[in-house]
Order: C-alpha cells, then sequence, then structure tokens
C-alpha cells in the first residue's frame, strides 16, 4: 500500500492536492489545514454542553511544535495538556459571560496596535509585521482577535482575583519575622559504616521487590539502525583554495572589520553657524597637514568633552551605531589616514582611523579557507542533497545511495526515543526512525534536515518492542536496589536510636558538623539543602535548651540533626528589599491559590464530560 501511494505520488493529481493544502497554510494558517483533514470530527470534551472540538486541540498542539516550544517527539502529551488547558478556558470564559464581562473592538484594536512585537523600530504599529507574525505562529488574524479577546477576558478575572488579595500589617510583619528567622543547628551524617552490621538481601527480598517495581526493569522499545550523513564540511574538506583568493577575502573582511577612530568634533547651532563650524574644522585640517598632532588638536578644537582629552579617541566602533555618513567615512580609511569632513546630527567631524580590529592574516588563514571551501562546496552540497531524496525515496537500502553519493554507511548499537546520543540524538532523527512506514515497513526515511550544512537518513535495521526485562537479567541491579532500600532504613532507624539516646542523657561521642545562625536561604555549599529544610521545620527547643532532634534523608545515608537555637529578629523594617520581595511572593501565591480555587470550584460545578 505504502509503495502505491509513493507511486501515485508523482501524479498530477497529487501536486494538485498538495498545492492546495500549500495555499491554504499560506493563505490561512494552520487552522485551514488542521480544518481540512478534520471536516466532520467530533469533539474530545464537553463542558456545560459546549463542545471542544478535536480541530481546537489539533491546531494548539501543532502550533505548540511549530513555534518550537514543544518538542515534536512529546506530542501525545502535549495533547493531554492542552485538552485539560482547554476545558480550564471553557470554564473561565462561560463564567466571564455570566458576569457580563466585556472588551470592546475598540479596546481591542488598542492592545494589539500597543503591544512591542507588532511594532518597527521607530514604535509604530507595522501591518506587515502583524501580519507575519502571526503567520509564523500559524494564526490568521480574524483567529488571533477572537483568541486575544478570550485572553484578556481571562486576565479580568485573574487581575480582579489577585488584586483582592492583600497581607494584613499582622501578616506581613510575621512573614518578615518567618522570612529573617536564623537556626542554629549540629549535624552529624551516618553512612553505612555506622551500621554495627552491614544489611543483608535475600533471595526472596530480590523477587519481592522485582515484581513490585516491574516499571524501574522495562527495557523501552528499541531500534538498530543504518544510516548516512551528508555533510557540507566533508565536502569542503576536497576543496583547494588558493593563496590568492584568501588574501582577496581577508582584505574584503578586513574592510568591513571593527575600527579604532578617534575624531575632533565641532558642533554648530547656538554658539557658532554651520559655515563657522566648517571653517574651524578647516583650519585644524591645514595643521593636520603642516604635521600637528591630531590628539593635541582634539585637545584644542574639539566640542566633545568625553573625548578630546583623549585624543579624540572613540575607541573600537562598529557599523549600525554612528550612522551612516559617520560609518562610511571611517570604515574608508585605512590606518593613519584623516577624513574629510563628516556631517552628522550632532555636528561636523574630522575622523582618523587609529587601526582596525582584526587578527593579522596568518591567524585567520584556517578560518578563511574553511569559508571559502564551505561556500564553494555549497553547490555541490545541494545537489548531493537533492540527489540523497531522490534515491533514498526509492532505494531498497541504504548501501546502493551510499555508494552512489559517495558516503559511508554507518550502523547504530540497540538505541531508544531517548537513549541516542551523537548525531542520532538529534532533533527529529529518532522520531523519524519509529515512524511507521520506516519501522513496520521497511522504508529509508525521509531525508532529516539536521542544519544549513548537514542532511541524514536512516534505515532501521532491527527492531524489539518494549518489555519487562527477566529477573535474571537484572538480578543485580535489583539487588542494588533493595541493598540501599534497606541501607536507608536501617541508617533511619540508627538515627532514631541515636536522638533517643541523647535525649536521655545516654550521649553517645558522634562528630558534630555546626551550623551557625542559619538562614533559610544558606550560601551554595555550607549545608546541605535537605538538612536545612528539615532542620527549619522541628519545633523550637524548649526553654530549658533542650535541643530538638530530627533526621534528613539524603542520596544515599541519613543525617541525624540537633537543633539548638531559634533566633527571630524582634523588630524588622518591613521596607527592607528582601522582606518586601518575600512579602509579594506571598501576595503571589495566595492570588495563585484564589484562582486556582475558583477553577476547581467551577470543576465541582460543571458537567464535564471528556469524551
Amino acid at each position: 500500500m505504502l509503495q502505491q501511494i509513493r507511486d501515485r505520488s508523482q501524479s498530477m493529481i497529487a501536486k494538485v492536492i498538495v498545492g492546495a493544502v500549500i495555499v491554504a497554510l499560506a493563505l490561512f494558517g494552520i487552522e485551514s489545514l488542521v480544518n481540512l483533514f478534520t471536516q466532520g470530527s467530533d469533539n474530545v470534551a464537553e463542558v456545560n454542553g459546549e463542545g471542544i472540538s478535536r480541530q481546537a486541540v489539533e491546531t494548539e498542539v501543532q502550533r505548540a511544535i511549530r513555534s518550537g516550544q514543544v518538542p515534536a517527539d512529546q506530542e501525545s502529551e502535549v495533547r493531554k495538556q492542552v485538552i485539560e488547558q482547554l476545558i480550564s478556558q471553557s470554564l473561565l470564559d462561560q463564567y466571564a459571560a455570566d458576569g457580563g464581562l466585556y472588551l470592546s473592538d475598540g479596546q481591542l484594536d488598542q492592545v494589539i496596535v500597543n503591544r512591542p512585537e507588532f511594532q518597527d523600530q521607530d514604535g509604530k504599529f507595522s501591518a506587515d509585521l502583524f501580519r507575519n507574525r502571526l503567520a509564523s505562529a500559524g494564526y490568521t488574524p480574524l483567529a488571533f482577535r477572537r483568541q486575544l479577546k478570550q485572553d484578556l477576558q481571562r486576565q479580568q478575572i485573574q487581575q480582579g482575583l489577585a488584586e483582592s488579595e492583600f497581607l494584613l500589617p499582622s501578616e506581613r510583619r510575621q512573614l518578615v519575622a518567618l522570612q529573617n528567622q536564623t537556626r542554629s543547628f549540629r549535624y552529624v551524617t551516618l553512612t553505612p559504616d555506622d551500621l554495627e552490621q552491614p544489611v543483608t538481601v535475600t533471595a526472596q527480598e530480590v523477587e519481592d521487590y522485582y515484581q513490585a517495581h516491574q516499571a524501574q526493569f522495562k527495557r523501552p522499545e528499541q531500534v538498530q539502525l543504518n544510516y548516512v550523513v551528508l555533510d557540507q564540511s566533508a565536502l569542503a574538506d576536497d576543496v583547494k583554495v588558493d593563496d590568492e583568493a584568501l588574501r582577496q577575502a581577508y582584505e574584503q573582511r578586513k574592510s568591513e572589520a571593527p575600527r579604532r577612530i578617534a575624531h575632533i568634533m565641532v558642533s554648530f547651532g547656538d554658539a557658532r553657524t554651520r559655515e563657522e563650524a566648517k571653517a574651524r574644522l578647516e583650519k585644524v585640517r591645514q595643521r593636520l597637514e603642516q604635521g600637528e598632532s591630531f590628539a593635541r588638536l582634539a585637545a584644542e578644537y574639539s566640542d566633545d568633552k568625553t573625548t578630546a582629552d583623549k585624543g579624540g579617541k572613540l575607541g573600537v566602533i562598529s557599523r549600525g551605531i554612528f550612522g551612516k555618513a559617520f560609518e562610511d567615512a571611517a570604515f574608508s580609511l585605512k590606518p593613519g589616514q584623516v577624513s574629510g569632513i563628516v556631517a552628522t546630527d550632532n555636528g561636523l567631524h574630522l575622523l582618523k582611523a587609529t587601526g582596525i580590529d582584526i587578527p593579522d592574516f596568518e591567524s585567520m588563514r584556517d578560518s578563511l579557507r574553511q569559508k571559502l571551501a564551505m561556500q564553494k562546496a555549497e553547490e555541490r552540497f545541494n545537489d548531493k542533497a537533492q540527489r540523497l531524496i531522490d534515491e533514498s525515496f526509492s532505494a531498497d537500502d541504504l548501501a546502493g545511495v551510499a555508494k552512489d553519493l559517495g558516503l559511508e554507511v554507518q550502523h547504530s548499537d540497540w538505541v531508544s526515543r531517548d537513549s541516542a546520543d551523537g548525531v542520532l540524538a538529534e532533533p527529529g532523527v529518532m522520531k523519524a526512525a519509529f515512524k511507521p512506514e520506516v519501522l513496520e515497513q521497511g522504508y529509508n526515511s525521509d531525508v532529516i534536515e539536521l542544519d544549513d550544512q548537514r542532511r541524514l537518513v536512516l534505515r532501521v535495521t532491527d527492531h524489539r518492542p518494549a518489555t519487562t526485562l527477566p529477573l535474571d537479567d537484572v538480578r543485580d541491579k535489583v539487588r542494588s536496589a533493595v541493598t540501599a532500600e534497606k541501607t536507608r532504613k536501617a541508617l533511619s532507624e540508627r538515627a532514631a536510636q541515636l536522638a533517643s539516646a541523647l535525649e536521655s542523657g545516654k550521649a553517645p561521642a558522634l562528630d558534630w558538623q555546626k551550623a551557625e545562625a542559619v538562614t533559610r536561604q544558606p550560601r551554595k555549599g555550607e549545608v546541605p539543602q535537605a538538612i536545612i529544610d528539615q532542620a527549619f521545620r522541628l519545633p523550637r527547643p524548649s526553654e530549658a535548651g533542650q535541643p530538638v532532634y530530627g533526621r534528613a534523608m539524603l542520596d544515599s545515608d541519613v543525617a541525624l540533626i540537633a537543633l539548638d537555637q531559634v533566633t527571630t529578629p524582634e523588630s524588622q523594617d518591613s521596607s527592607d528589599r528582601q522582606s518586601a520581595l518575600a512579602a509579594r511572593l506571598a501576595e503571589r501565591l495566595r492570588a495563585q491559590a484564589a484562582i486556582q480555587g475558583l477553577l476547581e470550584s467551577l470543576q465541582g460545578k460543571a458537567d464535564v464530560e471528556r469524551l
């Protein structure tokens, strides 16, 4: 069947269909393409009788993938998230409609023209930018206006809830006090060496753990691949570039390299006329021709006081900063040359090139050769890339394709969607390997464009489905997991025993590490974060000075903690920056909780059916 499709894809009818799809996408965006293939599609969910169409879900999924926000191989997970998001949005839209929230077309227009992404360099709304940005995101203008209106109405609800949240002065003071609280404690890290005897693991425990945690011992679906890579840089290695071409390229690069420029500026306007400014600079030019120092004349004549005493030096300049007239003059100068009079908005200038910011020719020889070789190899690369498309499409293997194009067939070990490395880990490669026509039908993949200079085609040579590995294959791994679990449990029990002994006055000799006046945000690396978190969860020690003991689980060890002292500032300036940030964070969290609470309330009352 697939081979018939491939054969017929060259027919005139197929080309007409493809052309229609391309035109639809160009004129109407992703929605038209999704709609073309989902005519009559059913809903995926209903919210109080209002449907959420499959088309709406697919549009958002494809838009997210196209924008680069979501990897294409996570499409199924994204689809589930999009459905839940659209359900929440539908609930908010219905709530807004019931509440009479409204946004006029005039208000919507004002929002659009004021968005920076639709404005040109002068800060003015650009219709061309508007259309191009929407097209790149897969929106039509009407669809964007509709989406924006809904988003703004939802924001009205969310902002209203957020603005209604506040902290009482007493709550703010309490939050500031907690934020600035410090704790002094001791801790000792218990390792397996601190156990009276190492843990032992029985065969039954290994069997039980394996049966209870089989998901940990699954082997994912895997393939072995043959693949070829067409690389323009490899073609460039065979290109010969003579020394004359390298020197010409260097001179071209040098002509556009950043310049070190000094200037003498004479302004005009209130103090002098333009003619007087020009006459003043002509006098400077005459004195320069007589051999006087540019630096001394800059100090005497230049109105740019920031550079006058520095010989007029502006430093290194690149194009795009000082204006066309200034830069054209500057980049036309060789080191030591002085320009004619150059007019800019802030005055008249004489420019002197004091140097060109570029390495010497020998230092750039290799990079210049590579660039020229890549340019010369481009036509050959494009030709081979087209042949790779044509030949791999209908070939029964990759060996013949590789031989015709002078490429090497490379082989992979077993790889899964998530375990590939090197070139196989690049975007799109493993997705192509698991496409049905490649995985099941045995065809070569489409040509994958890794970047502008590399193309890849792959073919599956072997495949094995996902499976739970037999216990005999993973017995050592299971035993290690059981040993680690039992060790952590034993260490936790040992820590509890030590704490009981300390509380009863039977203090064993322990190598305590002291942590004095620790804050909730310590300097990195001082104390493990898990220990700090647990220390701040412990209750305050009694006034009698008896420490409070606790345990913190580390990666493979357990820490015993003795909390000795809690210090809370008696008074705190609530205007302190850190405290103000903490208060604002608390207000934001309460606002988010209010919004989440509203959604949960709406969902609880709504009739939501996922189809």
